[in-house]
């Protein structure tokens, strides 16, 4: 992994991964780790960007705490002619987490302290729309303000592959590091890139797990020499409605919490 990528106005990316690394009852494997955002506001004092991710999440699945985000925002330096940083609305910090939190380990009876957490790439990427901002209102300043120490971003865009067999093993290390008996997929792409690659026999998609086997039901599956049960789930954006989501996930989930609710 990297720490010569760099977010606007200079913070290096820097890997995201568990701290506490304890026994654990379950493991939860997401996709990439996400960003500190915060608002750009112009020298203007027009809004450029509600949410521009400018550092690293202080740890894996962060919830947003804004006392923490203000506090690494406020390190940031900004040249005054772009203007300054300042806390976003509070729902662009930590959603994923607290989706995570609420939504898949609160009804499966855990918390965080029994959870070992871990990414695909444990490293920020830019989506579409971060690129977008960097292009059109970042960039510009770049040639006029190069003597001033405004850096060029370097953080790749989001890829299409998180994942290849050296991190695959990684993973894998971990898993068994963790001891959890119980591994949670959140969505597609841990399917694909991870599960699919140790059990060549799984499924690929989540819709075609819920086919065979039903939504939030388990399967045993061997790996690393261990059997785990193995329990696939819709991603946080998904469960939440987090940005651009699929309302078809959205409403299976709930009906699981309402089974979840029911049974408890």
């Amino acid at each position: 992994m990297s720490n010569e990528y760099q977010f606007p106005f200079g913070e290096y990316v820097h890997p995201v991964v568990q701290e506490d690394r304890t026994p654990k009852k379950v493991f939860v494997l997401g996709v990439y780790a996400s960003a500190v955002h915060a608002k750009w506001v112009d020298k203007n004092g027009k809004i450029a960007c509600k949410a521009l991710a400018v550092a690293s999440e202080p740890r894996i699945f962060w919830d947003g705490n804004e006392k923490e985000a203000e506090e690494i925002i406020k390190k940031i330096r900004v040249p005054s002619e772009m203007g300054h940083l300042e806390l976003p609305d509070e729902d662009f910090n930590g959603p994923s987490a607290k989706a995570l939190d609420e939504r898949i380990l609160a009804p499966l009876g855990f918390d965080r302290k029994d959870a070992w957490l871990c990414d695909l790439l444990p490293e920020s990427r830019l989506n579409r729309g971060q690129i977008s901002v960097k292009s059109k209102k970042y960039d510009p300043f770049l040639e006029k303000l190069a003597n001033e120490g405004l850096n060029e971003v370097t953080v790749p865009k989001t890829p299409k592959k998180f994942c290849g067999n050296e991190r695959v093993e990684e993973i894998t290390k971990e898993l068994l590091e963790s001891q959890a008996d119980l591994l949670i997929l959140l969505g597609d792409k841990p399917i694909q890139q991870y599960l699919h690659i140790v059990e060549k026999e799984s499924y690929k998609r989540l819709d075609d797990y819920k086919k065979n086997n039903g939504y939030g039901k388990c399967t045993n599956v061997e790996i690393g020499g261990k059997m785990i049960k193995v329990l696939p789930l819709a991603h946080p954006r998904q469960i939440a409605r987090l940005g651009r989501s699929s309302q078809k996930w959205y409403a299976i989930h709930q009906k699981w919490l309402a089974e979840k609710n029911n049974k408890g």
